[in-house]
């Protein structure tokens, strides 16, 4: 059974909860609520998230320190936030959230389709990366385990299953690659896509370093 990508909704207002819900249910994601800044960083402490909708405006700590939080945060600085505002003052406040870290900025009221369509692009990547860190673990694995006979043959089979899972987690990150360029997507999203191909590349140059007569272990690509 494939896991479920966890998405945080951040709003102080129930409606607009209910209203992102109803938008991003087709994506078949887990939808995590969080009613403040506050609530938000204590979720983000124990779960994994593809990716975090962030309102501005909240009483308390608005959307821009919250985000700054997460900025700050080894566990949490790498998530995707795309910030969700109800007032557009002009290009310094658009300013403010891309400097806050967040990869978009929507105002609304919004296209469904649209935010829809964003997420899903980061909720892809962050499946990518999950699928890139198991290969890297099943990889480990062979590495210290090595030895002869039945352990060899055991071996061998590992190597095979992985190559075989690699092969197909490189023909969807190729493809999300080319429907990025399709569809002139964000710049954060391309980055995060050429990323993901580069550590492909690394795994897979290792992977095929194990092969039979190729010499020396190889070292892993670093994990981020």
């Amino acid at each position: 059974m494939v896991q479920k990508a966890k998405i945080l909704l951040v709003d102080d207002r129930p409606e607009n909860l209910l209203a992102l819900e109803a938008i991003l249910s087709a994506l078949d994601q887990t939808l995590v609520r969080a009613s403040s800044g506050e609530e938000a960083l204590k979720a983000l402490l124990t779960d994994d998230f593809a990716v975090i909708l962030l309102d501005v405006q909240m009483p308390g700590m608005d959307g821009f320190e919250t985000a700054a939080h997460i900025k700050r945060r080894e566990r949490t600085r790498d998530i995707p936030i795309i910030f969700l505002t109800a007032i557009n003052h002009g290009p310094h406040h658009t300013f403010r959230g891309y400097a806050a870290g967040a990869v978009d900025y929507i105002s609304k009221p919004f296209d469904p389709w649209v935010l829809r369509a964003k997420v899903s692009v980061f909720v892809e990547l962050y499946m990518k990366n999950c699928k890139l860190r198991e290969q890297a673990a099943l990889l480990r694995l062979q590495l210290e385990g090595g030895g002869e006979g039945a352990h060899g043959k055991e071996s061998a089979g590992l190597l095979a299953e992985l190559s075989a899972r690699l092969a197909a987690v490189e023909e969807q990150a190729e493809a999300l690659s080319k429907q990025l360029d399709d569809d002139s997507a964000d710049a954060a999203a391309v980055a995060t896509a050429a990323h993901l191909e580069r550590k492909l590349t690394g795994l897979r140059r290792a992977l095929d370093a194990l092969e039979p007569g190729t010499g020396a272990a190889p070292t892993l690509p670093a994990q981020s």
